[in-house]
């Protein structure tokens, strides 16, 4: 405001009276003097409040805030010293528009084109001196054209792709212009990634070639670590392959204990294929998932005609199927305890009968057990036998759960967004630092298993290849950082991430408006947005 203040006139002088402040007023010709009443106002006062006064008064007295006069304003003075303002901010918008490389776009409500940016020019083939001033529904389709959403809704956008035309796409930023509370206009910023989605598409093609390349050498070729196959890196992961290694060097009974989805019956595997040929069987059993009348018949096979529905040729066992090879017996605590017993001859002695049978059989067998409960406590509760206990567990190896080796998340998660994104053909360009805080600070009760259909659920939900954390299946754990914000919302009460960050988004800026008497744009000033971006959220979060 002061700046706008006219400082000396030599023609117009003021005189203070006890009532108010007139203006004395020399003519140009010299001849006369005027008296006018003069409003007094102070230099802090808005520009706006100033204009109206000027309606009704010839003059305004300008004082500063200590009551000392500064000079006056007439409404040609304010028109000049507007106009200069006006000229001098428009050479710098003008300078940065030239200045960026982006291009820019800036409509009208009526969708015509004000500005037009030499990135633009670039990237559309479009000349400025062709466009500005004209409709842009004239040079693109309307519904090419993200702008014009934004100009009827308010919608902002920040880096979205968006196809332009039918060969290019872009990566755009938009935000509707607001002028008292009503949207005047749009502004548009486009990146051109054309070339980029061309080079993502050929790396991604790459890999698939690549990927399933591995896969075939890793099949035609031998390796002295079957353990390669099994991925992560962890310190506590190292310890678990040395221990499996050392035992599959003998042929020891192994158990393995470990929750459900780490990958037991990859050990196993792995164990066979350090102590057999390549021909040998791998016969696996799981205990829990046998109707109990039907597991002897399972484990032993049978004889024709050994019961009513049976097979007339008979069949074979799990037990004979996997002679000169590997028996795994999986979720072995569920295996019922009568069963049990015959289980414990068949270690000790390797033999036994089929069901119906007469004929004993050899075992010749190496046995793998595994289970995801604590068979020491079934013991001690009757619920497991303890002779089958000791004989199983000679060597007991636990694989840890995915939680307490955080750095196999990283790995894991990698190689299954590759894995996936190949077998859904969707490119997937990277996973956030914020999603990837997510699935580090998750107990993952499923371990590696949940990972994995966690991972294929974010693929099956990524939009142009990009990865968002709403997406997926858990609440994100509070993240502290080292300023004590919260990275990530934890709430329980059962809503979306969307939902809680709109509560508190919304919540934020009501409590600043109340601060600030519901002035918008110290309210913006503020929380450091611009008062466009604060009337898009106040309109979408429904704050009145």
């Amino acid at each position: 405001m002061a700046s706008l203040v006219e400082k000396e006139d030599p023609k117009r002088v003021f005189l203070h009276t006890d009532q108010n402040i007139l203006l004395l007023s020399r003519s140009s010709e010299g001849a006369g003097i005027q008296y006018l009443p003069c409003k007094e106002v102070s230099s802090d006062v808005e520009v706006a409040h100033v204009v109206n006064d000027l309606q009704d008064d010839t003059c305004i007295f300008v004082s500063d805030s200590n009551g000392q006069p500064m000079g006056y304003l007439t409404s040609q003075v304010l028109s000049k010293k507007l106009y200069s303002a006006y000229h001098y901010l428009h050479t710098y918008i003008e300078t940065i528009l030239e200045t960026i490389d982006e291009s820019c776009t800036v409509i009208d409500r009526d969708q015509n084109v004000l500005a037009w940016t030499g990135g633009a020019e670039q990237i559309f083939s479009i000349k400025k001196e062709d466009i500005i001033g004209k409709p842009i529904t004239d040079f693109f389709k309307p519904d090419h054209l993200e702008l014009l959403n934004t100009l009827q809704d308010g919608t902002s956008v920040y880096h979205r792709q968006h196809k332009a035309r039918d060969n290019q796409v872009v990566l755009i930023n938009s935000n509707p212009v607001y002028l008292d509370e009503e949207i005047i206009g749009a502004v548009v910023s486009e990146l051109d990634i054309t070339s980029q989605i061309k080079l993502n598409k050929e790396l991604y093609k790459a890999t698939e070639r690549l990927f399933h390349l591995e896969k075939e050498v890793s099949k035609l070729t031998s390796t002295n670590d079957p353990f390669m196959k099994i991925r992560g890196s962890s310190p506590q992961l190292k310890k678990t392959f040395n221990k499996f290694k050392k035992a599959a060097t003998t042929d020891a009974n192994i158990l393995i204990y470990g929750e459900s989805g780490v990958g037991k019956e990859m050990f196993a595997k792995s164990v066979h294929a350090m102590r057999e040929d390549e021909h040998a069987p791998f016969v696996a059993i799981n205990c829990g998932a046998i109707p109990e009348p039907l597991f002897e018949s399972e484990i032993f096979g049978y004889e024709k005609g050994a019961f009513s529905g049976a097979n007339q040729n008979g069949k074979k066992g799990k037990v004979e199927l996997a002679q000169g090879g590997t028996l795994l017996l999986d979720e072995i605590g569920e295996m019922p305890l009568d069963m049990q017993v015959k289980m414990l001859r068949l270690l000790q002695e390797n033999k036994f009968y089929s069901v119906g049978g007469t004929k004993e059989k050899e075992g010749n067998f190496r046995l793998v057990a595994a289970t995801n409960q604590d068979l020491g406590t079934m013991v001690k509760e009757g619920k497991f036998r303890e002779d089958l206990y000791y004989r199983l567990n000679v060597v007991g190896i636990e694989v840890p759960p995915l939680r307490k080796r955080p750095e196999d998340i990283i790995e894991l998660t990698h190689y299954f967004l590759n894995e996936i994104s190949i077998k859904y053909n969707r490119p997937i360009h990277g996973i956030s630092q914020e999603v990837m805080q997510a699935l580090l600070h998750y107990q993952w009760p499923g371990n590696i298993r949940e990972l994995k259909n966690v991972v294929e659920r974010l693929v099956v939900f990524a939009e142009d290849g990009e990865i968002k954390l709403e997406d997926l299946p858990f609440e994100p754990k509070a993240i502290h950082a080292a300023n004590g914000t919260n990275k990530v919302f934890s709430d329980t009460t059962g809503r979306s991430l969307s939902d809680r960050l709109q509560v508190v988004e919304k919540d934020i800026i009501v409590k600043e408006l109340e601060k600030v008497n519901g002035n918008k744009a110290v309210c913006a000033e503020n929380l450091q947005v611009t008062r466009a971006t604060l009337y898009n959220r106040i309109k979408k979060l429904g704050i009145k």
